[in-house]
């Protein structure tokens, strides 16, 4: 059988197995086995912290219009209902958006879903 020389294919995959851990703290980023055991971790904290961003964002929306509704002297609950019955399709996103830059167009959409 021949010999088989792996030297520069195994060095290339520790060094950006490395390259992926890189600022980590003591082992974590020198030993190739605990290397590998934090990259794996580092990919799945990532993919969670992805969808836990999307659902901080949500509450952080609404949080900013039960405030600014308040003020108006509505409840949130109150406002996204009487919303929908107006057919005033704005997602959160959006009406937050609104209470930062344009407070008086915000203040309109109030006043419009308040007669209903």
């Amino acid at each position: 059988m021949a010999r088989v020389k792996r030297g520069i294919v195994s060095r290339r995959k520790h060094k950006k197995l490395l390259s992926k851990t890189k600022g980590f703290r003591g082992t974590k980023s020198k030993l190739i086995r605990v290397a590998h055991e934090a990259a794996l971790h580092k990919g799945a904290y990532a993919y969670h912290g992805r969808k836990i961003r999307k659902r901080d964002f949500r509450q952080l929306w609404i949080t900013r219009i039960g405030e600014a509704v308040k003020q108006e002297g509505l409840s949130y609950s109150v406002f996204i209902n009487k919303m929908k019955k107006a057919n005033i399709e704005l997602d959160r996103k959006i009406l937050s958006e609104l209470i930062n830059k344009d407070i008086n167009s915000f203040k309109q959409i109030v006043d419009s879903v308040k007669n209903i």
